[in-house]
């Protein structure tokens, strides 16, 4: 009898299958002591002192330099920017992310992809008073799981700010952020289109990217 795939693993594929060519992804699940993945530098640019904050940060950030190593990148650091933003070297975009459980993070060369931004988040409906900070009317939930289409409304609006501020570094709000998840696109308040996907198996995770000719 075939195994079902590990949480992990059943991510790591779902969230492959949403990249476009040439954005490498992975996933893993925050354990014991992954803030001893941290660079000496990375742990010096993260104020937070909270355990947990720092285990997903190293998570997090192991995730991103295995991607980067593939790419012939070894021994980069990825700090934090006074923003809060992850620092990446010269000629790569990415984005990092973590919920309580599960750490994620997306690279690609600097070209047709210009900015990538990712977010995950548990598969559980979003609270009504969440919900109502997050939508607006010029959002498009469309064919997306009822249940679930606020987490993935949030999901998609927090992805699409990582990709949009590295290249306008505009504070935007959650109604700065018009979704459309069927068409995949999403529309800041400076005019920014941002493509998008997500998955929901085992947890939301939405990946935005905006394409090197919409610049």
């Amino acid at each position: 009898m075939t195994r079902p795939p590990s949480p992990e693993g059943a991510l790591i594929e779902a969230i492959a299958a949403i990249a476009p060519g040439g954005v490498r992804t992975g996933c893993r699940l925050i354990r014991e002591a992954d803030e001893t993945h941290l660079t000496p530098e990375e742990a010096r640019s993260i104020p937070a002192r909270q355990p947990a904050i720092r285990r997903a940060s190293g998570a997090a950030r192991w995730i991103a330099h295995g991607l980067l190593a593939d790419i012939g990148m070894s021994g980069v650091a990825i700090s934090r920017a006074p923003s809060g933003a992850p620092l990446w070297p010269a000629g790569i975009t990415g984005s990092l992310a973590h919920d309580d459980e599960m750490a994620v993070a997306a690279v690609a060369p600097v070209g047709r992809i210009a900015s990538l931004g990712i977010d995950v988040e548990p598969a559980q409906p979003l609270p009504d008073d969440i919900f109502a900070i997050v939508s607006t009317s010029a959002d498009r939930i469309g064919t997306a799981d009822r249940r679930l289409a606020g987490r993935i409304l949030f999901c998609a609006k927090e992805a699409v700010y990582k990709a949009a501020y590295p290249l306008d570094r505009q504070i935007l709000g959650y109604e700065d952020i018009a979704v459309d998840l069927d068409a995949g696109r999403a529309t800041t308040k400076t005019g920014r289109k941002v493509s998008l996907g997500y998955c929901i198996v085992p947890r939301i995770v939405v990946l935005a990217f905006v394409d090197g000719d919409d610049l």
